[in-house]
């Protein structure tokens, strides 16, 4: 589906699944101003289209053991595809890694990181990240407040 195809009362109604993902089809059309029927065949376009892909829980991090978040800035001393593939499938199989991004310009990656506290950061950077092969710099940022998250 193509941006152009999507239109206000869409816009609506991905606006108050985004606020509220578990929202009943009738508060949903509720909102958005439809009957049910309509707003279910387009919610359910919006997910055949791949515009929905999916729903998610939002999780407290405290109540799993994963309140410390830490932000790393990562560059790895080469690009060539076997060092950027290795570098990515390891880091996207850690569990304590939450979003991993590869960035133009410096550095080649953001990644995102939710442990249990300092301790667990460290076991995770000296006996994971920096048994990768080939990575030259870590640079570790840790969060003083969440302002604002998605």
């Amino acid at each position: 589906m193509q941006s152009s195809d999507v239109d206000a009362i869409d816009l609506a109604i991905i606006a108050e699944l985004e606020r509220d993902g578990r929202l009943t089809n009738v508060e949903l059309a509720q909102r958005v101003g439809l009957t049910t029927g309509p707003c279910l065949r387009r919610v359910q376009r919006l997910e055949a289209d791949g515009v929905i892909r999916g729903y998610r829980a939002v999780i407290d991090p405290v109540a799993v053991g994963r309140s410390f978040e830490v932000l790393l800035d990562l560059s790895l001393e080469a690009q060539d595809a076997e060092t950027v593939e290795r570098f990515e499938q390891t880091m996207a199989q850690a569990e304590e890694v939450i979003e991993l991004r590869r960035l133009f310009g410096s550095p080649d990656y953001f990644v995102r990181v939710a442990v249990a506290d300092l301790s667990a950061y460290e076991t995770f950077l000296s006996g994971h990240v920096m048994t990768i092969p080939r990575i030259k710099n870590v640079t570790s940022h840790f969060t003083m407040k969440v302002v604002k998250t998605a």
